[in-house]
């Protein structure tokens, strides 16, 4: 894992941004796209460049990363329309290029199994966007699932519904399942960026780079993966314990290796 400390949360929106940057500058792109309030710097900051400094996605094509069940895509929380108010509809995307699950599947199953096999299809994905739970999760891979999973329907956690209840009038109105990527499908993307910002995710943090590989923290199984890099302000590297040694091995890299 490359961890890289920065100071500010605008400086991992950046810094962010420079990686996804170079990938679509090098040509027909895939990227996989998550939601929240994390990546929405790094999704201002491209909306920038694109705007001001001609970055097109006119090449790229885009896979979400989860979807909640039982929401149609217009409603104002689904995935399809969080992305698309966010980040899409501001840039060049083609109007087909950019791919959700569907959360009003009624067959969830062969959903997901249509999903992974998209994505294998447009040659797997480049550069694939994550956060990171309190509780450790990754996409809504909750504590516990399996670290080889593929795309399939999960329950959230109450922890998760608690999280996610201020994007909704009241948690009763938080869906109860997903479906999301499973920690197999995210691995299978040749690089994985982690951002996080805040003390509330110095924890996961910590057990995801420097704890154990555990079901109970599934972002730890992104140690295996051959390039991941985890991008934290200070107060979400407040609890790493060799901040030292990132800051010496990942703060003096040359800018033309990227990331």
């Amino acid at each position: 894992m490359e961890i890289v400390i920065l100071p500010t949360p605008a400086d991992v929106a950046r810094k962010a941004a420079d990686a996804i940057e170079q990938q679509v500058r090098r040509g027909p792109s895939v990227l996989g796209l998550a939601t929240g309030s994390t990546p929405l710097g790094t999704y201002e900051e491209l909306i920038a460049r694109h705007r001001d400094g001609g970055l097109s996605f006119g090449q790229t094509q885009a896979f979400l990363l989860d979807e909640y069940v039982g929401l149609p895509t217009e409603h104002p929380q689904s995935y399809h329309s969080v992305i698309r108010d966010e980040f899409t509809a501001s840039v060049d995307f083609a109007a087909d290029a950019v791919h959700g699950l569907n959360g009003m599947a009624t067959d969830p199953e062969a959903e997901a199994a249509q999903y992974d096999a998209a994505i294998a299809a447009a040659g797997g994905v480049d550069i694939q966007i994550l956060g990171i739970g309190t509780d450790g999760h990754v996409g809504f891979n909750e504590p516990m699932s399996s670290l080889a999973s593929r795309t399939r329907i999960k329950t959230l956690t109450q922890q998760t519904k608690e999280d996610n209840a201020r994007f909704f009038d009241s948690i009763d109105d938080v869906p109860d399942h997903v479906l999301t990527q499973g920690l197999g499908t995210i691995r299978q993307a040749r690089h994985l960026l982690l951002l996080a910002m805040g003390e509330s995710k110095a924890e996961a943090i910590a057990a995801a780079v420097e704890g154990p590989l555990a079901a109970l923290c599934p972002a730890s199984v992104l140690q295996l993966h051959p390039h991941v890099t985890v991008l934290v302000d200070e107060a979400a590297a407040s609890k790493l314990t060799h901040q030292d040694y990132y800051r010496d091995t990942f703060g003096r890299k040359p800018e033309w290796q990227g990331l």
